[in-house]
């Protein structure tokens, strides 16, 4: 069987579906606070232009989505299946972002479960890259059961060398928490 990397999921209260071309104003309304943004290694993507070139390696990475909440139908938020390595059976999930409104861990919850349940129909294990000072979001990926991984360098679209810290759930885990 092969990893589809833009299935369409539902969950109680969210959908993801693939991210499309014509998602870009919605998608840039929910991701135009610069709160959400602050503790993220690229701070000022809540700039249109910044946010083009984060939108525009979305579609390109073809494992993008776009996160609707089903009680709106607005688009809320975006995450994405990166870095398929089918011979350590893995994948990333990441680049994800909610709009503040639906922080605090129900949405997040939900979304991840989603993609997890997904993703270990065909890997063994998921990994997270975070800004070594995103602490919002190592939170949250404790919260969901995570466990930290290693420190990492890796380089920025501007040349730069970026810290970041990767986290991992592994499958057998990861079916024991939601037994």
């Amino acid at each position: 069987m092969k990893f589809d990397l833009q299935p369409t999921l539902t969950g109680d209260l969210i959908e993801l579906r693939p991210l499309q071309p014509d998602d870009f104003d919605a998608l840039f309304s929910a991701a135009s606070d610069p709160l959400i943004w602050e503790q993220h290694p690229e701070s000022d993507r809540y700039q249109r232009e910044v946010f083009q070139r984060f939108f525009d390696g979305a579609l390109e990475s073809k494992g993008a989505f776009a996160i609707i909440e089903r009680k709106s139908g607005r688009i809320i938020g975006s995450s994405r299946y990166c870095n398929l390595d089918l011979t350590n059976r893995e994948v990333e999930v990441g680049w994800t972002f909610l709009e503040r409104e639906f922080w605090g861990g129900t949405y997040n919850r939900e979304l991840k479960q989603l993609m997890l349940d997904h993703a270990f129909r065909f890997v063994d294990r998921v990994l997270f890259v975070v800004g070594e000072q995103n602490f919002r979001s190592q939170k949250a990926l404790a919260k969901i059961g995570a466990s930290f991984l290693k420190k990492v360098q890796v380089p920025a679209d501007d040349g730069t060398i970026k810290r970041n810290v990767v986290f991992v759930i592994n499958a057998s885990s990861f079916a024991k928490s939601t037994a």
